[in-house]
């Protein structure tokens, strides 16, 4: 392996992505507000996508599998990020705040 990531052992990518995917989870639960659990649902889908690209480069060196599922994940993770914006304007729009709490009246 030639580079960076031929100094760094693999188990401190893995940390590195566990912590975020946690802090997603974290922010994900804990928050009520639609903005911040949006952001906190794209931190684990980063670690996710880092979790692509190290578990390629050290088991498969020479391909680059991990990263194009990683590219094809962020792709989709931009789309998803657009209809959710989307989404949580019109809420704003309708409701004039964009907390969890309040969405349930948006039922009928």
């Amino acid at each position: 392996m030639s580079g960076i990531m031929s100094n760094i052992p693999m188990e401190a990518y893995l940390i590195v992505s566990t912590v975020m995917f946690f802090a997603g989870v974290y922010g994900f639960l804990s928050r009520r507000n639609m903005l911040t659990i949006l952001m906190s649902l794209e931190l684990m889908l980063n670690a996710a996508d880092i979790n692509f690209v190290v578990f390629n480069r050290y088991l498969y060196p020479g391909q680059l599998d991990g990263t194009f599922f990683a590219l094809f994940a962020i792709g989709i993770s931009a789309a998803e990020t657009a209809l959710a914006i989307a989404i949580i304007i019109n809420i704003y729009r309708n409701l004039k705040n964009i907390y969890i709490d309040e969405v349930s009246k948006m039922k009928y």
